[in-house]
């Protein structure tokens, strides 16, 4: 059997005839209460807070200063036992406190209050898709009706100031 930490968060792992097996044991929970659905105070914290509370959690930033030094862009937790940390894995969400948002993880940085979808359904009904063509202004026609053109030509170009059809 090997010694070597789990793959994803490095969890330290017990093997067989093990001594002390708790301290394994206890720190592999330690970490895992810091990266289970991790919630933080803020994020990119470069200096480590003086007096922080148990269980209070950072996200380093990327020029960490003191105990932090060596953990750019890590989650930080305080515990019982001092400063643990967790290098975030692509994909991984946390709910940051300061912001009042979602950051995740990819690609080697923290990106805050963005999600990114293929689509948005509400009640199986498609809300939000790909952006479609543009949409020509209305011009000509037999009967012209200048309200019902500046309307339509308002929508269109309300659509596609927010990104929504092509201009």
């Amino acid at each position: 059997m090997s010694d070597d930490p789990t793959p994803r968060f490095a969890l330290p792992v017990l093997q067989p005839g093990q001594a002390q097996k708790e301290l394994y044991h206890n720190e592999a929970l330690a970490l895992i209460d810091l990266g289970l659905h991790p919630c933080v105070i803020a994020m990119g914290v470069d200096t480590p807070p003086s007096a922080p509370i148990l269980g209070a959690c950072w996200i380093i930033g990327t020029a960490p200063t003191g105990v932090w030094a060596a953990a750019a862009n890590y989650l930080a937790g305080w515990t019982a036992g001092g400063w643990r940390f967790v290098a975030p894995q692509d994909g991984m969400t946390v709910w940051s406190l300061q912001d009042g948002v979602y950051a995740r993880f990819a690609a080697g940085n923290w990106t805050i209050g963005e999600a990114r979808y293929a689509r948005l359904l509400i009640d199986s009904v498609q809300v939000i898709g790909p952006q479609q063509p543009s949409i020509a202004n209305p011009v000509g026609g037999s009967v012209i009706d200048g309200e019902a053109r500046a309307s339509i030509a308002t929508i269109i170009d309300a659509l596609a100031t927010h990104g929504l059809i092509a201009r």
